[in-house]
Protein backbone atom coordinates (compact mmCIF):
# COMPACT_ATOMS: atom_id res chain seq x y z
CA UNK A 1 0.00 0.00 0.00
CA UNK A 2 1.68 3.14 -1.13
CA UNK A 3 0.73 6.60 0.43
CA UNK A 4 1.97 9.90 -0.04
CA UNK A 5 4.09 11.80 2.28
CA UNK A 6 1.02 13.55 3.32
CA UNK A 7 -1.01 10.94 3.41
CA UNK A 8 1.21 9.08 5.79
CA UNK A 9 1.97 12.11 7.91
CA UNK A 10 -2.06 12.23 8.45
CA UNK A 11 -2.03 8.56 9.44
CA UNK A 12 0.70 9.03 12.20
CA UNK A 13 -1.14 11.84 13.55
CA UNK A 14 -4.50 10.28 13.98
CA UNK A 15 -2.35 7.02 15.68
CA UNK A 16 -0.68 8.96 17.78
CA UNK A 17 -3.68 11.17 19.10
CA UNK A 18 -5.56 7.60 19.46
CA UNK A 19 -2.49 6.41 22.17
CA UNK A 20 -2.78 9.69 23.56
CA UNK A 21 -6.58 9.84 24.24
CA UNK A 22 -6.67 6.15 25.34
CA UNK A 23 -3.26 6.70 27.84
CA UNK A 24 -4.87 9.42 29.44
CA UNK A 25 -8.41 7.46 29.52
CA UNK A 26 -6.25 4.75 31.24
CA UNK A 27 -4.67 7.03 34.01
CA UNK A 28 -8.27 7.17 35.30
CA UNK A 29 -9.87 3.62 34.33
CA UNK A 30 -6.68 1.63 34.90
CA UNK A 31 -9.08 -1.75 34.49
CA UNK A 32 -10.18 -1.45 31.61
CA UNK A 33 -8.58 -4.10 29.45
CA UNK A 34 -10.78 -3.56 26.48
CA UNK A 35 -9.13 0.28 26.48
CA UNK A 36 -5.81 -1.24 27.22
CA UNK A 37 -5.85 -3.86 24.27
CA UNK A 38 -6.43 -1.28 22.32
CA UNK A 39 -3.89 1.40 23.16
CA UNK A 40 -1.16 -1.63 22.58
CA UNK A 41 -2.98 -2.47 18.95
CA UNK A 42 -2.54 1.30 18.00
CA UNK A 43 0.89 1.64 19.54
CA UNK A 44 1.58 -1.22 17.45
CA UNK A 45 0.21 0.22 14.56
CA UNK A 46 1.70 3.47 15.07
CA UNK A 47 5.45 1.89 15.37
CA UNK A 48 4.88 0.42 11.90
CA UNK A 49 3.61 3.69 10.39
CA UNK A 50 6.83 5.60 11.55
CA UNK A 51 9.27 2.78 10.91
CA UNK A 52 7.66 3.29 7.15
CA UNK A 53 7.93 6.84 6.71
CA UNK A 54 11.57 6.84 8.44
CA UNK A 55 12.38 4.12 5.75
CA UNK A 56 10.80 6.69 2.63
CA UNK A 57 11.06 9.52 4.01
CA UNK A 58 13.70 9.94 6.63
CA UNK A 59 13.40 10.25 10.20
CA UNK A 60 11.05 12.50 12.32
CA UNK A 61 12.45 13.36 15.30
CA UNK A 62 16.29 13.99 16.04
CA UNK A 63 18.73 13.37 18.85
CA UNK A 64 18.82 9.65 18.70
CA UNK A 65 15.41 9.04 19.07
CA UNK A 66 14.93 7.66 15.87
CA UNK A 67 16.50 4.45 14.82
CA UNK A 68 17.18 5.26 11.02
CA UNK A 69 19.65 7.98 10.49
CA UNK A 70 20.74 8.04 7.34
CA UNK A 71 21.83 11.85 6.38
CA UNK A 72 19.59 11.66 3.83
CA UNK A 73 16.90 14.35 5.85
CA UNK A 74 20.22 17.34 4.65
CA UNK A 75 19.14 16.53 0.79
CA UNK A 76 15.55 16.17 1.60
CA UNK A 77 12.54 19.15 1.60
CA UNK A 78 12.75 21.25 4.56
CA UNK A 79 10.14 22.04 6.19
CA UNK A 80 9.57 26.05 5.21
CA UNK A 81 9.80 24.83 1.18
Amino acid sequence: MEMTQCALMTKISECQFVCVELNLYLDTHPDDENARADYYCYSQKLRQLIDMYEETYGPLMNFGHSPTMTGCYVCSKWPWE
